[in-house]
């Protein structure tokens, strides 16, 4: 992965792009034939897996993810207290009591909730943008990561498009934001990550994207070129944008809830023939 110095200075060039999907969380319901409101459904309980969130109430563009002091941790019997508010655009699972499902994240696991196929929006290859402002709580994770359908195991590799920490963001909104590749069950991938340091402040709206090519990945804050990598998944994608409450231990206060992160927009730009 090269960062920073190490990169000559470029803009996104837009021009070599069709937009094709233009998501503003703009309705007054969710699209259902895009996204799909839970977590990794597979391995929890529909009541834990499902998502919080609210669409463009109060006078607020887009969608709100949020995380509430009542909120069950998503799948205790796998992944402790962590707490999920998920939107995803693809699904799958073998049946109840199997070990097939998507984003195997640790060894034993078993289908709790099997799941029909449905694959909503799984680009391949182009231009994929969020606009948003995460959550600065230091235990909140905000994210938009790129999945594979897992139509086999080998087609398992991830693009993070971003990864915000609100532990990272430091008091002047200056902090570090994470883009790279994980391969998980892909042999063709070798895991390429980075937290990329930026005076940018991340406390605001930005635009974090990546230009997605064979064999090669950009990734993009407001535009300008953070990081590159000369590989990258070859079969398509869903969407996984996230909301994290990462437990750390300490206890939940209810006066620091509801953990919000707000997207305004997420777009996905095909490539021109």
């Amino acid at each position: 992965m090269r960062v920073g110095d190490t990169l000559p200075p470029s803009r996104l060039d837009r021009s070599g792009y069709r937009l094709a999907v233009d998501e503003r969380f703009d309705g007054p319901e969710l699209d259902t034939a895009r996204w799909l409101p839970h977590y990794l459904p597979q391995w929890s309980t529909p009541d834990r897996s499902a998502a919080r969130y609210t669409l463009g109430t109060d006078g607020t563009r887009g969608l709100t993810l949020r995380i509430d002091h009542d909120q069950p941790a998503w799948s205790p019997e796998y992944d402790g207290e962590l707490r999920v508010s998920n939107l995803q655009t693809g699904v799958r699972s073998g049946p109840a009591g199997s070990g097939s499902g998507q984003h195997p994240f640790r060894e034993g696991l078993v289908v709790r909730t099997p799941q029909p196929e449905q694959r909503l929006w799984l680009p391949h290859y182009g231009l994929i943008e969020i606009s948003l402002v995460p959550c600065l709580h230091p235990r909140a994770l905000t994210a938009l990561w790129l999945i594979g359908f897992e139509s086999t195991p080998e087609q398992s590799g991830e693009l993070c498009v971003v990864e915000l920490f609100g532990r990272d963001i430091r008091a002047d909104g200056a902090g570090r934001v994470g883009v790279g590749v994980h391969p998980f069950g892909d042999p063709g991938l070798r895991d390429d990550f980075v937290q990329v340091e930026t005076a940018v402040d991340l406390r605001r709206e930005r635009t974090y994207a990546v230009e997605w090519m064979p064999g090669a990945a950009r990734f993009f804050l407001d535009d300008e070129l953070i990081a590159e990598t000369g590989q990258s998944p070859a079969y398509p994608l869903q969407l996984m944008l996230n909301l994290y409450e990462l437990p750390d231990g300490n206890p939940r206060d209810p006066a620091e809830y509801p953990l919000e992160a707000r997207v305004t927009g997420v777009r996905y730009s095909q490539p021109v023939a």
